[in-house]
């Protein structure tokens, strides 16, 4: 027996609304302003602390979490640049 029209509606209406989305181009930005992309690492500078953020999405929307890590320290000086 097939299955009335408005139910197989309400069916796929209801697997679509329950598919992933994937967020629309979102991305973090750095302390300097400069665009990190999701699951990328940049190093932070809040006050005098410095760390190595990583650029997650939590509740829709883009976060940085401490990776609990220093900053890498380049040896070039930075008027060399």
């Amino acid at each position: 027996m097939p299955l009335p029209a408005a139910l197989v509606a309400a069916q796929l209406l209801t697997a679509q609304a329950m598919a992933p989305v994937a967020p629309a181009d979102c991305y973090c930005t750095d302390t300097d302003g400069r665009r990190v992309e999701l699951r990328q690492t940049a190093c932070l500078r809040i006050g005098q602390r410095r760390f190595t953020g990583l650029c997650e999405m939590s509740l829709n929307v883009p976060i940085w979490r401490d990776t609990g890590l220093p900053c890498a320290i380049s040896s070039v000086d930075p008027g060399l640049r």
